[in-house]
């Protein structure tokens, strides 16, 4: 091998090996300092693309769930509300018999059309006050027929299957009095009573109707919220795999460059003494 002295050759080759060895150390503590694997896009490309839409996918999803717990919410409120309406029903139907009685005289009727009044103002009042988040829910904006529609985005696009109608899923038609054909009804007379049976009856029915349109829908509102749940958490364990460092790994890597970074220094020592060898040879002449 030639001797120069210029130009040493190996001292080069060793501090770029020490230079390239240094990078990948510095990436290797990198990782391990973050916890993330893919630190910019040209650690690795096709993961860092794949990544990154499962990452836009799960925000969407996420937000998907919480609008379905918004939803959710409001059908409970909703539902809250229709349950008590029910008992008001239920009451009034009793004391409507109670009325509609021939052993009972003009004196009980009067007091239990009070009761009869009251509670049917009471029905009214919830279906009038009733709302979530200052919209209302029992006065027929939640009904099919409404042109207010609330629709709830779920998925990552605007497709149907990945939006939630409500008022389609719902149908919730106004819940008052005059809705269910008994604002006009009056128990004070035993033939009125008669009547205000025959409408109770049939309010009844229709309540329940109702009802069970809101259970059936609040069901399918939480399994989907359940899918929602188990889409985000598969998304986010892939995501995981291609971002996330693994340490155990990332200690090995770290330590192998470590080693090698002070194994190029030691040989760039070495290299520098070649030159050196000319000393050798102007002392021999």
């Amino acid at each position: 091998m030639s001797l120069k002295i210029f130009t040493n050759l190996s001292s080069q080759n060793s501090q770029r090996a020490m230079s390239i060895n240094n990078a990948r150390l510095g990436s290797a503590l990198e990782r391990i300092a973050t916890g993330i694997r893919l630190q910019r896009s040209g650690d690795d490309v096709a993961a860092m693309s794949v990544s990154e839409a499962l990452r836009g996918d799960v925000a969407a999803l996420k937000q998907g769930a919480k609008n379905l717990n918004d939803g959710i919410s409001l059908i409970r409120t909703a539902d809250g509300s229709l349950t008590e309406q029910s008992s008001i029903l239920i009451r009034l139907r009793e004391i409507t018999s109670q009325s509609a009685t021939g052993t009972i005289g003009d004196t009980e009727r009067a007091t239990v059309q009070l009761e009869f009044s009251a509670l049917r103002s009471e029905f009214d009042r919830i279906a009038s006050s009733t709302e979530f988040n200052s919209r209302k829910l029992l006065d027929g904006s939640l009904a099919a027929s409404s042109s207010d529609t609330t629709v709830l985005q779920l998925g990552l696009d605007s497709s149907d299957n990945n939006r939630f109608d409500l008022n389609q899923k719902i149908n919730l038609t106004a819940v008052t009095s005059s809705a269910l054909g008994f604002s006009t009804d009056s128990i004070a007379t035993n033939t009125g009573a008669l009547t205000a049976m025959a409408n109770l009856t049939t309010a009844i029915e229709k309540l329940s109707t109702i009802r069970g349109r809101v259970g059936s829908a609040l069901e399918g509102l939480e399994y989907s919220k359940a899918a929602l749940d188990s889409n985000v958490e598969n998304l986010t364990g892939a995501v995981s795999t291609m971002r996330d460092a693994d340490f155990a790994k990332e200690f090995a890597s770290m330590t192998k460059n470590q080693i090698l970074v002070q194994g190029a220094a030691a040989m760039i020592g070495q290299a520098n003494l070649i030159p050196q060898a000319v000393l050798t040879l102007l002392q021999e002449q």
